[in-house]
């Protein structure tokens, strides 16, 4: 084939791709509009069901621990001397 003819070829398979592509982006744009809506919907109806009255906390009475005093003993110290070795 001649140079001409390859870049005739090659062009019409690049108008082709470049069409599909911008389809293919169309179709996208679609279904990402779709889920916008879904995701609106959605919001638009658990925004009522968040409107729920909290209860009112009463706050509770606090009561001091009164702590009983510890009486700390004198650790004695004691020295141990090793037991004989007794050798047969």
């Amino acid at each position: 084939m001649s140079q001409k003819k390859l870049v005739k070829d090659l062009m019409k398979k690049l108008d082709k791709l470049e069409s599909e592509r911008e389809k293919l982006i169309d179709k996208l744009s679609k279904a990402l509009d779709k889920l916008d809506k879904k995701e609106e919907k959605k919001a638009a109806i658990k925004k009522p069901a968040a409107k729920k009255v909290a209860a009112k906390k009463i706050p509770a009475k606090k009561i001091v621990r009164k702590r009983t005093a510890v009486k700390k003993t004198a650790v004695k110290n004691t020295v141990t001397t090793p037991a004989p070795v007794v050798t047969t």
